[in-house]
């Protein structure tokens, strides 16, 4: 291992559950417990349930699941060294690791100090004489040099090797520089730099990281993309960062700003907006929403009028509204971005701008007059339509009726006829989705990445096996009653079988079952799988009679399981069954 357990066990005794969690998640007292809204996937209703008394978490939504070092894991989208590094780093434990293969976190560690290099490389390039084209291009589009300096600006030398050359005679290898994704390497062999004559924004995360790149071409540059972006790495994945959130998260408390590009960041910061983040170069995603809600309580969409900036601000709306967050749209007059704009009008009209978000029902409703002219017969019973259709959308009764009755006077339609059209919506899009629901329930599909994939083929024995395994969480000096009867061979289901044998290694050694113990040998999906077993109630009453009667329920699969299989084993396969019979006769079972 490449913690002792002894640091490990500090670590998690001077990082309380409860108080981590709640640094991320707001969490209510049900009880011994604790439930909030799961961070790891949306919802409205509380699924995430903080168990304090064995240091651990479940979401009964998702799934997800583990100790402290799993959370933080997740989380803060670490491997589970860095977690326990983190932690230790929070808690003031001295951390020394022996015999660990942590090449995944060394090549990590390069990859940052290759970008920390690679972001002064440009900055510097930026600030000579020779990146004058570019430092000329950012002060032209209003940013000032101290805007500049603070987001760590730079510009790329019309170059293929300058920094190349430059990290070569920092040490750093031509692998680690590929790994970065700052250079690429020709079908010859050679070395080139991504980022050629490019004014670059370096992305940093929310720990002041540099994990990526932004390099957009100089006007009339039709040489490349108008922007070329860092791929995904070992440190960076685009779908789970935010341009800016950086510096917006501390001061986002009431509502973070979202818009479409890195200079509409750059340009809102200054102008005193610092709540303001943009997505990296992809459409808006659920784990840049999951990071959102970490940080703020309202969203503030500022999205083109356009039909593109209409299906952008629909697609966003829904993935937000279902982390919680008030969500509210603003469409920028004249059809300008936020930089545009502030550069015309100057900073207090976009404020006044913001003031006049309106909710996402708002938002459609005035984007989908669009070229309709509401003043002709035709017209009107076209916009009601469409209208009709996006009130339906909502789930609440009375916006509903609100906004029934807002349009039904504003355009002298019948409320009764617009609410009768709302209603005959809801009720086929109800219908929809309820075939939709009974389709895939006609064609189930098998999940091969599920923790525990042998329970679809082993129901009976997965579950005598996990109250097994719950039982002795539970009550640990049942051990050698069980131990006695079930060896973790003996187990139907591989997975059980090493969770059942690392709980015998620990209770044999006279030492306490933690779910910590697990934390290193288990993936995220089978943390998840294990805390919901030992959680469970199944093991509440009768606990001994539950633990022999299950042991009992193995043993009969295995045997049933065995004698299903004798037709395709060898002599030898037969033997050794065989052998395992009499075994088992002889201890009574």
């Amino acid at each position: 291992m490449a913690i002792s357990e002894s640091t490990i066990n500090e670590i998690k005794y001077r990082n309380d559950i409860e108080s981590v969690i709640s640094s991320y998640v707001s969490l209510k007292r049900r009880g011994k417990n604790l439930i909030g809204l799961c961070p790891f996937h949306n919802e409205k209703t509380p699924s995430f349930t903080v168990y304090p008394e064995s240091g651990s978490f479940y979401c009964f939504g998702c799934g997800a699941g583990g100790d402290v070092f799993t959370f933080v894991k997740l989380i803060e989208n670490l491997d589970y060294i860095d977690a326990v590094r983190l932690l230790a780093e929070r808690s003031g434990v001295s951390v020394q690791e022996e015999n660990f293969d942590n090449s995944l976190s060394k090549l990590k560690e390069r990859i940052y100090e290759i970008n920390r290099e690679t972001a002064r490389f440009f900055h510097e390039y930026l600030m000579s004489d020779s990146g004058k084209w570019a430092l000329n291009y950012l002060t032209d589009r209003g940013l000032k040099l101290s805007t500049i300096k603070h987001f760590g600006l730079g510009a790329a030398p019309d170059s293929w090797d300058s920094l190349v050359s430059h990290l070569k005679n920092k040490g750093f290898s031509f692998s680690d520089m590929l790994a970065a994704n700052v250079v690429g390497k020709s079908q010859k062999g050679s070395y080139y730099d991504r980022f050629r004559k490019r004014v670059m924004f370096p992305i940093i995360d929310i720990r002041g990281r540099v994990i990526a790149f932004s390099g957009r071409a100089m006007p009339g540059d039709t040489s490349g993309g108008k922007y070329v972006n860092t791929s995904d790495t070992p440190v960076y994945k685009k779908s789970e960062n935010l341009f800016g959130m950086n510096f917006a998260k501390s001061h986002c408390a009431e509502s973070i700003i979202l818009v479409e590009g890195n200079m509409d960041v750059i340009s809102l910061h200054q102008a005193g907006f610092r709540n303001a983040v943009a997505a990296l170069g992809t459409s808006f995603t659920n784990e840049q929403a999951k990071l959102l809600s970490r940080y703020t309580k309202e969203i503030i969409l500022t999205l083109d009028a356009d039909a593109a900036g209409i299906k952008a601000a629909a697609r966003a709306g829904e993935i937000l509204k279902n982390t919680g967050l008030k969500v509210r749209v603003v469409s920028v007059p004249d059809g300008k971005d936020p930089d545009e704009f502030i550069k015309k009008h100057g900073a207090a009209r976009f404020g006044a701008v913001l003031e006049g978000a309106v909710n996402e029902i708002e938002y459609k409703l005035l984007a989908a007059v669009g070229d309709i002219d509401v003043n002709s017969d035709d017209g009107k019973v076209k916009y009601i339509s469409r209208a009709a259709e996006i009130i339906a959308e909502s789930a609440d009764a009375v916006e509903r009726d609100v906004y029934i009755g807002r349009l039904s006077r504003k355009y002298d339609v019948s409320r009764n006829a617009l609410s009768l059209r709302v209603d005959q919506i809801r009720k086929s899009n109800l219908r929809k989705d309820r075939k939709k629901a009974i389709g895939n329930i006609m064609r189930p599909k098998f999940d091969t990445n599920a923790p525990n994939p042998e329970k679809r083929l082993n129901p009976s024995a997965a579950a005598a096996e996990e109250c097994v395994i719950s039982v002795l969480f539970s009550h640990p000096d049942y051990f050698e009653e069980a131990y006695n009867r079930l060896k973790p061979d003996q187990m139907v289901t591989a997975l059980n079988s090493r969770i059942y044998e690392k709980i015998c290694n620990v209770l044999s050694q006279g030492e306490a079952l933690d779910i910590t113990a697990f934390s290193g040998i288990l993936t995220d999906s089978q943390m998840g799988y294990l805390v919901s077993i030992i959680n469970s109630d199944r093991a509440r009453d009768n606990p001994f009679t539950v633990l022999k009667d299950s042991i009992s329920v193995i043993l009969d699969q295995r045997s049933k399981k065995s004698s299903s299989d004798i037709k395709s084993m060898d002599v030898d396969e037969w033997a050794e069954n065989l052998r395992k019979v009499i075994e088992n006769k002889k201890r009574g079972k």
